[in-house]
């Protein structure tokens, strides 16, 4: 049985995926799954022991990147083909069944969006796998010793990424003699890219407290090391998904986007934002999403060493 399963091409969408997919291969145990999606995602998907082959989607101009994959899929005869972008695609490949996921804004996680494609109105948690490589990896970069807190200090877009100098206040408290965690280690994740942004927050740390796991690891590697953590605090991005998968209690930091629609899902998660919600900051009339400007500055120290304290007693 071969199944074919079309997912997105951003990294917390698509692990967000992950659980769908994870349930899926528990319903097929025989099958075998072909996953399409992303080039940076892609690597996540490699270490599923049902996964067969990860088709990486190089974006193309005039959707070359759809005639590319077509290319490679037409040829198989599919037990099922499972399109979470809501593609043509699926209905031009062999196959038994379709399953096409639709458009949808209604207030809903996007975890209950999802499982809709297979008739399900159940949130099917993210789930991602490592191999004994990658546990080994983790194993070094984060080693045996203090607990670690986990920080992920920046976003895909800059008015949801919470002050730098307000991560490092936050690391100082929860740190302290008097603090949640003292005498923790503080591991700062972000991609290479994000260097800059996250920088501050590592030169804030004392010597001999910081991991720097900024553009140091690749992503299967950062879950495999999240999983060594006592607790991850991030704004809502990609690797605030990953870490929620990894199982480490997670507290995402939410402004210009919804937690209802994209919070971080498990039985240890939690999200905070300051007195606006997301309606309040996204349809004032002065909004305007070409600038550049934290529109997280009503989220206080206080408020998020709150949220901590009331995920870690949960």
């Amino acid at each position: 049985m071969r199944i074919l399963f079309i997912t997105q091409s951003r990294i917390g969408d698509a692990v967000l995926t992950t659980g769908l997919l994870n349930h899926l291969a528990e319903i097929y145990p025989r099958a075998r799954f072909t996953v399409a999606c992303g080039v940076v995602p892609a690597p996540l998907f490699e270490p599923m022991p049902f996964v067969e082959r990860v088709i990486p989607m190089i974006k193309r101009r005039r959707a070359g990147h759809w005639r590319d994959l077509w290319r490679t899929v037409a040829g198989t005869w599919w037990s099922m083909v499972v399109d979470l972008r809501g593609s043509a695609l699926a209905w031009t490949v062999p196959t038994l069944r379709r399953r096409v996921l639709r458009s949808s804004w209604d207030a809903k996680h996007r975890l209950v969006h999802m499982s809709s494609v297979i008739g399900r109105d159940t949130p099917f948690p993210p789930r991602l796998w490592n191999t004994p490589e990658q546990e080994a990896e983790a194993a070094r970069r984060v080693p045996s010793g203090p607990p670690v807190l986990a920080l992920g200090p920046t976003a895909n877009w800059s008015p949801k990424q919470w002050p730098a100098e307000r991560f490092a206040r936050l690391a100082a408290c929860l740190t302290a003699a008097n603090g949640r965690f003292p005498g923790a280690r503080v591991a700062v994740l972000a991609a290479a890219s994000e260097r800059a942004a996250a920088q501050p927050v590592l030169d804030s740390l004392p010597a001999g407290q910081a991991i720097d796991l900024v553009g140091t690891v690749d992503l299967p590697t950062t879950h495999a090391c999240l999983k060594r953590c006592a607790l991850y605090i991030g704004n809502d991005s990609g690797l605030m998904h990953i870490a929620a998968a990894s199982g480490v209690p997670t507290l995402g930091l939410f402004g210009p986007s919804s937690e209802v629609f994209y919070g971080p899902w498990g039985p240890r998660c939690a999200s905070v934002r300051g007195p606006r919600g997301f309606e309040d900051i996204c349809w004032a009339p002065d909004f305007d999403h070409r600038k550049s400007d934290c529109l997280m500055l009503d989220l206080t120290v206080d408020m998020v060493l709150d949220a901590v304290q009331g995920l870690i007693s949960a």
